[in-house]
């Protein structure tokens, strides 16, 4: 298990800490860390949404850097990356393959489910899908961790996601939301191979070729990303301000609903396999919490500023509620380890 995880991505700065933290799992300052970096993070993302929403016009002439400024994210998880993070698919091909599906399968379906159950307008349920299509988030990777689950398995399912994403996220939208609004599936495939696959294997070749050249500055990589997502939602936020007043509340319920059965199906899709119980508390979280920023980059390119409006709500509240069911798990497997 290499020791710095995907702490790069869109939705995590705290992903490094996950593996650092399962490579010696009794040390206290470690787990200090991440319980440290889960609780900045959203609070770091919720300020940016103010900012947004407080002063729109600061941020709203930058709407046409957001997937660059995923692709900065994504180059610099890149980097954070190694050619063990693959290794677990090997290991344990049939856990890693279950997570993808239950990924793939669960979060989709919710997602339609949800826009159809609350009547959302055209926009937000595009959006509420395409939060549901998009890769695990690894901020997974950290709670993970921190609920005492499968860390390894964690990493995989995230991994493998990321790179699936330009195969199946666009036909997954394209089927789901396409009944709402217009989906060009191939420019997605385009636009997620240039703002995620190109920039993380990008990242990945400079690690390995100069990756003894990296170990000072990587970790500052979790701490770029963190502000790069929160220089997203607050552009996403801006760029739908006026709308946000009458619609946040709805969005607030369907993102709850999203991440929380997200989690819960997911932790029952591990026990229901027989994982076992490490295994299926990673399971609900790989299941349970997106990578928003992608989702937002594509709804605000593809469909319109309110449509990336649930992914940037998301991209707070699944770090937020992640950070609340670890800290519970891992009170739970303290008092009953085989539970």
């Amino acid at each position: 298990m290499r020791s710095e995880s995907k702490s790069s991505s869109a939705d995590s700065p705290t992903a490094a800490t996950a593996q650092a933290s399962a490579a010696s799992s009794e040390s206290a300052p470690a787990d200090r860390t991440a319980r440290r970096a889960v609780t900045v993070f959203p609070i770091l993302v919720l300020a940016a949404g103010a900012a947004g929403l407080s002063t729109p016009g600061t941020f709203s002439g930058w709407a046409p850097d957001v997937p660059y400024l995923l692709g900065v994210i994504m180059f610099c998880m890149g980097l954070t990356m190694t050619p063990q993070d693959f290794s677990g698919v090997v290991k344990r091909p049939w856990a890693v393959a279950l997570g993808l599906v239950a990924h793939y399968v669960i979060m989709p379906g919710l997602g339609w489910l949800i826009a159809n159950a609350l009547g959302l307008s055209p926009q937000l349920a595009a959006g509420v899908i395409l939060v549901g299509c998009a890769p695990s988030g690894t901020a997974s990777n950290v709670v993970t961790y921190l609920a005492r689950g499968d860390v390894a398995l964690s990493v995989s399912v995230a991994t493998v996601s990321t790179v699936l994403a330009p195969l199946v996220t666009p036909p997954l939208t394209l089927l789901l939301a396409g009944e709402f609004l217009p989906v060009d599936a191939g420019s997605m495939v385009t636009d997620i191979l240039k703002t995620v696959l190109l920039p993380v294997l990008a990242g990945l070749v400079v690690r390995l070729f100069a990756g003894r050249y990296l170990h000072r500055v990587l970790g500052l990589l979790p701490w770029l990303s963190a502000v790069t997502i929160g220089v997203i939602v607050a552009v996403v936020v801006a760029a739908s301000a006026d709308a946000i007043k009458s619609a946040a509340a709805l969005v607030l319920l369907a993102v709850v609903l999203h991440n929380g059965l997200g989690l819960a199906l997911g932790y029952g899709a591990g026990k229901v396999a027989r994982l076992g119980a490490p295994a299926s508390r990673a399971m609900a979280f790989e299941v349970g919490m997106q990578n928003s920023g992608l989702a937002a980059s594509l709804a605000a390119a593809h469909f319109s500023p309110l449509a990336a409006l649930p992914a940037a709500v998301f991209s707070v509240w699944h770090n937020v509620s992640g950070a609340l069911v670890a800290a519970w798990m891992s009170y739970r497997a303290r008092r009953r380890p085989a539970a």
